[in-house]
């Protein structure tokens, strides 16, 4: 046990110099490196990506979230069991304006935003910085479905309908390609975030820290895969 207290010590020590990988660097609340076993359940759904963010329902509001590394081996599971809520609704097989539900199927994950720094990610990064930071969800307007900046009441879109993203959860977040096409009734506003310890109105949310490990890790490419 001692031995194992050691080890974890030099392992923080380490990544608060910013010097060890998310596979190195295990947190609080996942599994170890490896702990996953057999061919991941996304291997014909996720083409030629080599980040997977998985997410699997295991009832309600609450799922699990692996992440996985394609190697020239094969798929290697990086972290496991992370803690995950989901919408209130728990998951769809597709997503619906109106409806506090997680849609299943495989999304990219293009771009982050948040209200504090760029914690070194390596997606594009947007700072929200003060309240005219808003995700569009006003399906009769050209702006749905995409981060816009402008006072509330001079906005081109209905702001009841939006979201504003200054907001405790959007510590940190990464965009979801859910909707992409902006489909009207198809769904805006599709996040992996910041928890806040309860069920989310669709989006994909853990602890932060878990969340800042893994947003250093993400490239463009990368994707969440989705189930339950």
């Amino acid at each position: 046990m001692d031995g194992m207290r050691r080890l974890f010590v030099s392992l923080c020590t380490v990544a608060c110099f910013g010097l060890v990988s998310l596979a190195l660097a295990p947190i609080a609340g996942a599994a170890p490196v490896g702990a996953a076993a057999g061919t991941p359940w996304f291997v014909n759904a996720v083409g030629n990506a080599t980040q997977v963010v998985s997410v699997v329902g295991i009832g309600g509001s609450n799922a699990t979230m692996d992440i996985y590394q394609r190697t020239a081996a094969g798929w290697q599971a990086l972290r496991t069991g992370i803690p995950t809520h989901v919408g209130s609704a728990g998951m769809a097989p597709q997503a619906k304006s109106g409806v506090p539900a997680t849609p299943m199927g495989v999304y990219s994950l293009d771009a982050a935003f948040g209200t504090t720094p760029n914690p070194g990610t390596g997606l594009p990064y947007t700072q929200v910085v003060g309240p005219n930071y808003w995700w569009s969800g006003d399906d009769h307007s050209p702006t749905f479905n995409s981060m816009q900046v402008c006072q509330k009441a001079q906005c081109p879109f209905s702001t009841a309908d939006s979201e504003n993203l200054q907001i405790p959860q959007y510590k940190h977040a990464v965009v979801m390609g859910v909707n992409k096409n902006k489909v009207p009734g198809g769904g805006a506003a599709f996040f992996f975030h910041t928890t806040d310890g309860h069920p989310t109105e669709g989006c994909v949310a853990v602890d932060d820290a878990q969340l800042v490990s893994i947003m250093k890790w993400l490239r463009p490419g990368a994707v969440i895969a989705i189930t339950k």
